[in-house]
């Protein structure tokens, strides 16, 4: 039951994600054309997703193998209760996530016209009451964790008493998704950060718009702190810089259908990857391969081509080397 405890038993060779995150219930309605203020228009299409970037990479991490733990909060409804069942019945450990009396759970309101163009708009609701004080709750997973997989939809506050707080064996992967300035001392404590080409830019105060550019990007970051940086490029693939890494992985050709979750498949796949051993550029690789198959399909589940999902870790060793 979400709220209580579960036991914590340990998978052998699995590795122990912790995605410390936001749980979100998306409402898609497809229109043909956005409203005029005061107009109403009929003809939407209304489909129903599960969101918010925390349940999104658990549940990639899961589908890619990993044991996972989800840190969460959702409201006192059955929105939030509907989730985590989903949640649960993909793998995703729910017990850790805290039930928010008085608080709704979180949504994205979200209209898609035919030319692919969106607008959202995100009501946080229990995301925004995940605060530091209830990761004292979880000190057994944070220090058990041979992965921490956070992003921004929660206070930074909270992911940087979860990145303090975690053990001292674990990869922290650090999603900075939406984007928001990085304080340098919570920077410092990241082992991998991870941002696409528009937070890239964003961090790094300059344009990035092609490969050569994320790289450059990716050693401007990494004088924030991380120890090693990705930077995702959508069709591009993506960039990786480290200690005695500046390496492009390109990604496959895919006939895309919906880029929605696409990072987040990444995301999570790369901390499963780095879980089981993988050193750094093999996980990229794979999380490359992993977001470019979700596209191929409708929704944000994450997608493993065949020819991977029987690959096995290679030794383990340092993830950033």
């Amino acid at each position: 039951m979400a709220g209580e405890g579960r036991p914590g038993a340990r998978v052998a060779g699995r590795g122990l994600v912790v995605v410390v995150g936001s749980v979100n219930t998306d409402y898609l309605m497809r229109v043909e054309r956005r409203p005029h203020p005061g107009e109403t228009v009929g003809g939407a299409l209304l489909e129903v997703h599960g969101g918010g970037k925390g349940a999104n990479q658990a549940l990639a991490a899961a589908i890619c193998g990993a044991e996972v733990e989800l840190v969460a909060r959702v409201g006192a409804d059955a929105i939030g209760d509907t989730r985590l069942g989903e949640l649960s019945a993909a793998g995703v450990g729910t017990g850790r996530v805290l039930v928010t009396p008085g608080s709704a759970s979180g949504v994205a309101m979200i209209t898609l016209t035919p030319d692919g163009e969106n607008e959202i708009i995100v009501a946080p609701g229990a995301n925004g009451r995940l605060v530091p004080e209830d990761l004292e709750k979880v000190t057994d997973l944070l220090t058990a964790a041979d992965v921490l997989l956070a992003q921004l939809e929660v206070p930074i506050a909270t992911v940087a008493r979860s990145v303090q707080m975690v053990g001292a064996r674990a990869q922290v992967v650090l999603n900075c998704a939406p984007f928001h300035p990085l304080p340098r001392d919570l920077a410092g404590r990241v082992d991998i950060l991870v941002a696409n080409e528009v937070e890239a830019a964003a961090l790094a105060g300059r344009s990035v718009g092609c490969a050569e550019d994320a790289l450059e990007a990716g050693d401007e970051l990494r004088r924030l702190g991380p120890r090693a940086v990705v930077v995702t490029l959508g069709a591009e693939g993506a960039v990786v810089v480290g200690p005695g890494i500046a390496e492009h992985v390109p990604a496959p050709a895919t006939e895309v259908v919906d880029t929605t979750g696409a990072g987040d498949a990444f995301a999570g796949a790369l901390a499963a990857r780095i879980a089981a051993g993988e050193p750094l550029v093999g996980a990229v690789q794979f999380g490359v391969a992993v977001g470019s198959a979700t596209t191929e399909r409708m929704g944000a589940a994450a997608t493993v081509p065949a020819h991977l999902r029987d690959r096995r870790p290679r030794p383990r060793s340092d993830a950033t080397h």
